[in-house]
């Protein structure tokens, strides 16, 4: 390499590494929008789950848990709390709060109906059937 270093070399080098990198971006971007089609999961999305989902949304679950790593880490993720529990342990623990267990972090009671209920355990079934290429990487969340 030459021992100076001058203005025109590092004119190239700025603008060969933005194209480099431009190309890259690209690159990565048309890959990731290729794939999502294959993980998404919207053939098996219901009514139901849409529902439910209007519930998490205005019920402001995401303010305390996170959904497939998005959220509040106050409480736990529920990305995948269809497949470890089931839909009658949620329904129950639904039911349940708050437990009045002092010293822990209470869940308030919501006062959903049977409708609601099952509406938003669809959109946790639905939301556990995403391909999330195994995130979160600890099973419990």
């Amino acid at each position: 390499m030459s021992s100076t270093f001058t203005k025109s070399t590092a004119r190239n080098i700025f603008y060969g590494g933005s194209v480099f990198f431009f190309l890259l971006f690209l690159a990565l971007t048309f890959d990731t929008m290729r794939a999502l089609p294959k993980r998404d999961n919207s053939a098996n999305l219901t009514e139901s789950a849409i529902r439910g989902k209007k519930i998490w949304e205005t019920r402001n679950c995401i303010g305390c848990h996170t959904l497939l790593g998005e959220g509040a880490y106050f409480a736990p993720e529920l990305g995948n709390v269809y497949k470890r529990r089931g839909p009658d342990f949620i329904r129950a623990w639904m039911a349940a709060q708050p437990t009045g267990a002092p010293g822990r972090r209470q869940m308030p009671q919501f006062n959903l109906n049977e409708k609601e209920m099952n509406d938003l355990v669809e959109f946790l079934k639905y939301s556990s059937e995403i391909n999330t290429n195994n995130w979160p990487p600890n099973i419990e969340g």
